[in-house]
């Protein structure tokens, strides 16, 4: 029978337990410390999992960028190859023009010159023919009539008929030298013609593939930018999944250490449930706490958890009372989160509860000595019941 003084007095022993308790964080479903441990496992291996995933994209990501990367780089060294034969080739064309430049001036003197001979063999001739025909007001005939014997007079035909083929030849030869310098005037024009377009052309090509120079350069240094960060990232990947593995690592140890306590306590010594003494206080607090745990499984499951906090109870390894058990630093989740305080404090447990906790204390368990208890995960083992796994 339930005594409103009892459960007052319960109550507050519930609060002064509950105050003096250090600061824990409340984690559900963890119903033990290996359960915790577990989950915390479990976690941290997710984790890395999604840091390897990021990291390998990260990865994959590198070697796409450096792949970008390493093609603009073979584009510019063709490129830069490239600029280098068409600066070469605009080199020679320059110094083609100033050559041609020099011979365009060479020419042009020699044309001058040529003018100028041509016109001073011409004037020439004309005083020559000036004075053969207007000296002393004579003319040609005269000359050859006034000569003094017939061998004078052929003389004097064959001297003014050879001076008049000298000065026609030297004119046709003067006028085919300046003619033929003319043409080589207009040709090396015309050649130098053709080299200014050629060297427009090197200067428009060597231009673009300027430019294309200067666009790649700045590709492959935004490519080197963003491979610098993803190789960063990569770094800090990595660094982040290696200090995931130590703490695995050290969480796996201290599981290890914490299942190695769960066997000691199986082959600890237990005392005999008869040499425990078992108070109202006993039956109140275990009764909720199986309300908190199980209220809502089967009556097997409610009391299956009765039979741990009792198997520990009798276990050397843990405390010797349901409140030391119950209490016990970070074991039920119930303590942890408030659910058993305000349990504790309307008395919310079922009369399924009470018979569960009664039963647990007169020695019965359906869990053996198990001394742990929690929902399902992959790879644990034990009796299940309901919703719950004991080991």
């Amino acid at each position: 029978m339930k005594v409103p003084g009892r459960r007052l007095v319960c109550c507050m022993l519930v609060c002064i337990l509950c105050a003096g308790m250090p600061e824990m964080t409340a984690r559900a479903d963890n119903n033990s410390t290996i359960d915790s441990i577990r989950e915390q496992i479990n976690k941290a291996k997710e984790e890395k999992k999604a840091t390897e995933d990021a990291k390998k994209a990260t990865e994959d990501n590198l070697g796409g960028l450096n792949s970008a990367r390493n093609s603009l780089q073979g584009q510019l060294n063709s490129l830069t190859e490239e600029l280098m034969e068409i600066s070469e080739n605009l080199e020679q064309i320059e110094n083609d023009i100033i050559e041609k430049n020099d011979e365009i001036w060479e020419t042009q003197q020699k044309l001058e010159l040529a003018k100028e001979t041509e016109a001073s063999q011409y004037a020439a001739m004309k005083r020559r023919i000036r004075y053969l025909y207007e000296e002393g007001n004579q003319t040609y005939l005269e000359l050859l009539i006034n000569a003094k014997s017939f061998s004078e007079m052929l003389n004097q035909s064959t001297y003014i008929q050879k001076l008049q083929e000298y000065d026609r030849k030297m004119l046709l030869q003067f006028k085919a030298q300046r003619e033929a310098i003319e043409e080589l005037e207009a040709r090396l024009q015309e050649e130098k013609e053709k080299l200014d377009e050629l060297q427009a052309q090197a200067e428009q090509e060597k231009s673009k593939i300027a430019s294309s120079v200067s666009s790649t350069r700045s590709g492959i240094a935004g490519y080197v930018s963003q491979i610098e960060d993803a190789q960063a990232q990569a770094d800090a990947l990595a660094a982040q999944i290696k200090a995931q593995n130590q703490n695995i690592a050290a969480l796996q140890k201290q599981l290890e250490e914490e299942i190695a306590k769960s066997k000691l306590a199986a082959r600890s010594a237990w005392r005999d449930i008869s040499e425990v003494n078992f108070s109202d206080e006993d039956r109140y607090l275990l009764a909720n706490l199986i309300y908190c745990e199980a209220g809502n499984q089967p009556y097997e499951g409610q009391l299956a958890v009765g039979a741990v906090v009792i198997n520990r109870v009798l276990s050397a390894v843990y405390p010797n009372t349901v409140s030391g058990v119950i209490y016990q630093n970070k074991q039920f989740s119930p303590v942890l989160d408030g659910h058993l305080a305000l349990a504790l404090a309307n008395d919310r447990a079922t009369a399924a509860c009470y018979r569960a906790a009664d039963e647990a204390m007169a020695g019965y368990t359906n869990v053996g000595r198990c001394v742990y208890f929690r929902t399902p995960i992959p790879g644990l083992t034990g009796t299940q019941i309901g919703d719950h796994i004991f080991y």
